[in-house]
């Protein structure tokens, strides 16, 4: 399999053994865990194998500890390591990160029978069972931040995965899991091997239960140095290594036993302070998830929060979703999966289905169905049902979508104790390679160790040289329709969108004029949002109030060349970052851009590929300017 087609879910057989059900992969012939005690196993093999005890006993305040894995499997390697992490880790800000791969993910039905087997796991099962992701492609952030343990769950080929990880910090200790190299070669393979290395540093540790020939050649050809002590039950050894600076050493034994204590205190190890400048949705998400991981966050704002773009009564998570085989780096389809795990966790949130009309291209709309796992999208027939509008467009259902109350989300995120917010406009910032002071006018307002700038097109008064926003007006219209309300859990798309705003309003909309700034209420937008309904559900549209009575609210969206936000560090701006250019997705994309900026700012590994990465940096168009070359969308 690649990266281009759809994913396969393991297929298993079961045997009974001492009266534990033991899963058996049909795809390579070979047990998920051991038959003797496959959590014993793992204690002997990985957390032993790694020195995790000790290691994860002795970090910092605020220190990133991050564990690799290359076969998630049924998640037993990280569920132990969860279980050894509520024991061993101290009361502070450390934090544990896994990364691992799967290629082929268990479905859900198949890892809740296999995880039944373990009772002292059952409370971290369930907690990870309710975060398993569909079976689609690419990078899932499973996050527990009253847990500090987060989990990034590649699923996809190794061989395709490793490589595209970007190292935006190291690996501490490696679970070399897979199945034995004689079922699953490919997992082995010097491509995988080396990617591994590349994410890791001196003091990075591997464990594993194979001692195979192609394993040990490929660690020491690195200058890994590999010891052999006893393996699990029956098993005569395990392997142990680890990279040492042998620049530093006097010498080493080849196969001593080492171990390794936790890394030093770094620099980085330490509460941080935030400014954050703008309180948009791209401001709010951020706030949130820096506060999250325990650092102190004041958001500028010189309005009220949700004064601009983000500030419409309700937000529809409404991707338009990719072809399966661009799923692994599509940004919509990849924050969309993010954002509905991030979103329940507040009142705001709504669950909902979105029916996608096809107003073109309607063979391409319905050939989605097929290619997405079960019950994610479904074809419409002919409707008959007289409770829902009558169209004459084809239309699939997204049955896993979302509405979220943005002023109520405000309220939640602002709630939080590291998160506070001053009104006033900074005019000015300034910034070393440690620190940001930020100025309104000639005070001095606040001196920081990072700030993100959020102000969508009027983040360009900060900086020179920023990338182009262009904007977008846009308006959305609400109106009565208490005799006819639509189902709260339905929402329609159709190059306009309308659902319920509350059991007596509908909320339609929204117009979308490029290059145009002005943000009054007018009369001929309520018109085109009308002709957008009417033109889609003419009967249902004739029986609306007329539009005179309509109530709107019109705003400006900015939109990037590209349009894809800018996430990130603008070029020589110390430590200033920037976060804008969501165009009218600020909902859907907020929440996966925000985890990318705290792993950018704070060193974590990223949840996202990357070529992603590379389209959000907003240095792309710095690099364009460079060239002296006009900028062409792709």
């Amino acid at each position: 399999m690649s990266h281009s087609s759809k994913l396969q879910t393991a297929e298993l057989d079961w045997e009974i053994v001492d009266d534990i059900e033991i899963p058996i992969s049909k795809q390579f012939g070979d047990v998920y865990f051991s038959k003797d005690n496959g959590l014993l196993e793992t204690r002997h093999v990985f957390l032993n194998g790694n020195d995790l005890t000790e290691r994860l006993s002795q970090l910092h305040d605020y220190q990133y500890f991050c564990v690799g894995e290359t076969g998630f499997g049924t998640g037993l390697n990280i569920l132990t390591l969860w279980q050894l992490w509520q024991q061993v880790r101290l009361d502070n800000h450390s934090h544990l990160h896994v990364v691992s791969v799967e290629k082929f993910p268990l479905n859900k039905a198949d890892l809740i029978r296999a995880l039944n087997v373990w009772t002292e796991l059952k409370p971290l099962a369930e907690k990870l069972i309710q975060q398993y992701p569909l079976p689609i492609a690419g990078c899932h952030r499973l996050s527990f931040p009253e847990e500090r343990f987060s989990i990034d769950l590649w699923l996809g080929d190794a061989q395709d995965i490793f490589p595209t990880i970007p190292k935006t910090q190291t690996v501490n200790a490696w679970f070399l899991d897979g199945f034995a190299p004689s079922c699953n070669p490919d997992m082995w393979q010097a491509n995988v091997l080396d990617h591994m290395v590349r994410l890791s540093d001196f003091g990075t540790t591997f464990a594993s239960f194979s001692v195979a020939g192609i394993l040990k050649r490929g660690l020491k050809q690195h200058g890994i140095q590999i010891s052999r002590p006893r393996g699990f039950g029956h098993k005569r050894e395990m392997l142990k290594a680890i990279w040492l600076d042998t620049s530093q050493t006097e010498t080493q034994s080849q196969d001593s036993e080492t171990t390794i204590a936790a890394p030093p205190k770094s620099e980085t190890s330490k509460q941080r302070k935030i400014a954050i400048i703008g309180a948009g949705i791209a401001g709010l998400s951020s706030a949130w998830a820096f506060a999250q991981r325990g650092h102190q966050v004041t958001i500028y704002e010189q309005n009220e929060p949700l004064s601009g773009a983000s500030g419409n009564p309700l937000a529809l998570l409404n991707p338009k979703l990719c072809p399966i085989e661009q799923a692994h780096e599509h940004l919509m389809t990849l924050s969309w999966q993010h954002a509905l795990n991030f979103y329940p966790r507040f009142k705001a949130f709504r669950s909902i289905q979105v029916q996608q009309i096809a107003l073109k291209n309607a063979d391409e709309l319905l050939g989605l169905v097929e290619q997405y796992p079960e019950k994610v999208l479904s074809a419409n027939t002919k409707q008959t049902d007289n409770s829902i509008p009558q169209t004459e467009f084809s239309s699939i259902t997204l049955n896993q979508a979302g509405a979220v109350s943005p002023h109520q989300l405000r309220d939640e995120i602002l709630q939080h104790a590291n998160i506070r917010i001053e009104k006033v406009k900074i005019s000015r910032l300034e910034s070393t390679d440690s620190q940001v002071t930020l100025w309104q006018d000639q005070q001095i307002i606040a001196i920081t160790d990072h700030a993100i700038v959020c102000c969508a097109k009027q983040s360009a008064e900060l900086f020179e040289n920023y990338p182009v926003l262009k904007p977008i007006r846009g308006q959305v219209s609400w109106v009565e329709n208490s005799q006819r309300p639509l189902a709260l859990d339905q929402a329609y798309s159709y190059g306009g969108y309308c659902m319920q705003l509350d059991t007596a309003q509908l909320i339609l909309g929204a117009s979308f004029y490029p290059n145009r700034d002005d943000a009054e209420v007018l009369t001929e937008d309520h018109v085109h949002n009308y002709e957008l309904i009417h033109n889609v559900f003419p009967k249902y549209a004739q029986g609306l109030p007329s539009v005179d009575t309509w109530q709107g609210r019109a705003s400006v969206r900015a939109q990037s060349l590209d349009y894809f936000p800018l996430v990130g560090k603008i070029q020589n701006f110390g430590q200033i970052y920037t976060f804008a250019g969501l165009g009218s997705k600020g909902f859907l994309f907020a929440p996966l851009c925000s985890e990318i900026l705290a792993a950018l700012i704070l060193g974590e590994l990223c949840p996202v590929p990357q070529s992603l990465l590379d389209k959000l940096n907003p240095q792309r168009f710095q690099k364009k300017l460079k060239a002296k070359k006009p900028y062409y969308s792709g």
